[in-house]
């Protein structure tokens, strides 16, 4: 049998807490079936956490710390990761960071904005201050900083495989400035060539379509269930309910098959580039 493969703790905050929890349970003695008796939760779900392929809840930590006798370690570093989570994101999308660092593909549709992933600092700048414009510049500057840490994905050898779709008003009515758009169109190119990703366009064309209505971003794992994460201006959830994820797989699909190829695609998105550079040039 060959042996057990630590998690790497320094890949992220659920590393860490299942590198360290794996460590202590075993200092303890105890099997995964001692550990988790008298809580709420299974087998399965512990030995996700000590792979690293999700977040500690708060209760369970509690539950963890007394009965490894930990003094509250597990809960004093989950109330610190949620805090340091929290920094630039909504509080309901804490956890989407490192589920996308963990996931082993990520396919998302896109609607309305580029996705976050994808966005540059002047366009995620722009949309926050559009979108909110009573948001203090501080908070504008958290949230930016924010999101260029979850770009940071792509520098890694083992990144998710990407597949995105957008509606082509995403890349050509906006209210921000040409410039800002072009070179947030042009960094959406590098990135998707460099890193060998898909994009695709949907075109305005085509006004009916699968998942019309909201963003959708669909993550698969090597050892765990999938997961959709949905949301809209104002809130969002994370989809686990297997009839659920299916059926956004399904759409997913179908919404593919709608959309402009990926040569084409990106063809589009560079000729959108071109015409966003020209009125930038023209503006000058």
């Amino acid at each position: 049998m060959p042996a057990k493969k630590d998690p790497d703790a320094s890949v992220s905050v659920p590393c860490f807490f299942g590198a360290e929890l794996r460590y202590r349970r075993e200092q303890a003695g105890l099997t995964l079936e001692q550990l988790v008796e008298g809580s709420f939760r299974g087998i399965s779900f512990l030995s996700q956490i000590e792979r690293g392929e999700r977040g500690m809840p708060i209760d369970f930590a509690k539950h963890v710390d007394e009965r490894l006798g930990t003094d509250r370690f597990f809960q004093r570093r989950c109330e610190d990761a949620a805090k340091a989570r929290r920094v630039g994101h909504p509080l309901y999308f804490q956890d989407v960071p490192d589920l996308e660092k963990q996931a082993q593909t990520l396919e998302e549709w896109q609607p309305n904005v580029i996705p976050g992933l994808l966005q540059t600092a002047a366009y995620t700048r722009g949309v926050v201050t559009y979108e909110a414009p009573e948001t203090p510049p501080e908070v504008v500057e958290e949230r930016v900083r924010a999101r260029l840490a979850r770009a940071e994905l792509w520098k890694r050898e083992d990144r998710p495989t990407y597949w995105g779709i957008l509606r082509e008003s995403v890349i050509r009515r906006t209210p921000l400035p040409p410039a800002v758009m072009a070179e947030q169109l042009e960094h959406v190119l590098d990135v998707i060539r460099s890193t060998r990703s898909v994009l695709q366009i949907v075109p305005e064309t085509t006004p009916w379509h699968p998942l019309a209505h909201g963003m959708a971003k669909i993550m698969t794992f090597a050892d765990a269930p999938p997961l959709v994460w949905a949301d809209t201006n104002y809130d969002g959830r994370i989809i686990d309910f297997p009839a659920l994820v299916n059926r956004h797989r399904r759409d997913y699909d179908l919404l593919r098959a709608v959309a402009l190829p990926p040569d084409a695609s990106l063809a589009l998105i560079e000729k959108a580039a071109r015409t966003h550079r020209h009125e930038a040039q023209q503006g000058d």
